[in-house]
């Protein structure tokens, strides 16, 4: 009976990894600008990115690159970078609100770029 035991916990545990590993199998990773300045921008920036449970970021605030790991089955890189743009953070895709970006701590408050004003037509 013990020997049924062990056998039926091996069979899990084996399914188990395999099931895990095929989950890895099926993530992108990529690596995209995203402005900010400090540790804080770093927790604001990564818990923006992985609120679904969708997606792994790793933020550098001295290089302002991120790595972004995803699964393209259940959500896109566009997707990630407008949550992360949606809490202020502008990304080499989306541009943050003013009055969104206007909320962040003082220390925050990185340099942005300026936007392109519409061209008028004469």
């Amino acid at each position: 009976m013990k020997s049924i035991h062990k056998l039926l916990v091996a069979i899990t545990l084996l399914l188990s990894v395999t099931f895990a590993n095929a989950q890895n199998k099926n993530t992108v990773t990529e690596t995209v600008k995203i402005n900010g300045n400090c540790g804080m921008c770093k927790q604001i920036i990564e818990t923006a990115a992985a609120k679904n449970k969708t997606a792994k970021v790793n933020w550098n605030a001295d290089t302002k690159m991120a790595t972004v790991t995803y699964n393209p089955k259940k959500t896109s890189l566009d997707q990630i970078l407008k949550s992360i743009a949606d809490a202020g953070y502008d990304n080499e895709k989306f541009t943050a609100e003013d009055a969104v970006y206007e909320q962040l701590h003082g220390c925050c408050q990185y340099e942005r770029e300026l936007k392109a004003e519409p061209k008028t037509s004469k």
